[in-house]
């Protein structure tokens, strides 16, 4: 980009070198051939000019572009990384309830004690496990399908 603005630096100046050459030579002697031929260079700086010009602002409305679709991936992404995260905290928190539900039925069986409601509350914590585990694998379908389907509808 800096090559760029560099030679449209270097452009406007030498249009406007050229632009003083030929008053004054407009000046000096009039119209003259000379000075026709500094006005037709003067025009084809001046349109070359105005092309390096429109090739930077084509080339900067496309890296805004570019930057825009960026910066909406980086949120998704984003977004979808807090939700993974939740969901690995929910599994986490459901898993040490079951582990603890599993070492209390265990501790009673052992004791020849069969408690309903610790049974109750294992087969709970397992049933929450697993909801927690198919919500998980639900989110990430979900984040497959969406990556995905960009590309399915290009095809």
């Amino acid at each position: 980009m800096s090559d760029i603005t560099e030679l449209q630096r270097r452009i406007t100046s030498a249009l406007e070198r050229t632009a003083k050459a030929l008053e004054r030579l407009r000046a000096d002697a009039g119209e003259d051939d000379g000075a026709a031929d500094l006005a037709a260079e003067l025009e084809a700086e001046r349109a070359a000019n105005a092309q390096l010009e429109e090739r930077v602002r084509a080339i900067k409305e496309k890296q805004e572009t570019m930057i825009a679709g960026l910066e909406a991936e980086v949120a998704r992404l984003r977004e979808s990384a807090r939700a993974r995260d939740a969901e690995a905290q929910t599994v986490r928190k459901v898993n040490a309830a079951l582990r603890r539900s599993n070492v209390a039925l265990r501790e009673a069986n052992a004791q020849g004690l069969a408690d309903p409601h610790l049974v109750n509350a294992g087969m709970q914590s397992e049933l929450e496990s697993l909801r927690a585990a198919r919500a998980a694998d639900r989110a990430e379908v979900d984040e497959i399908l969406a990556v995905l389907e960009p590309v399915l509808k290009e095809a």
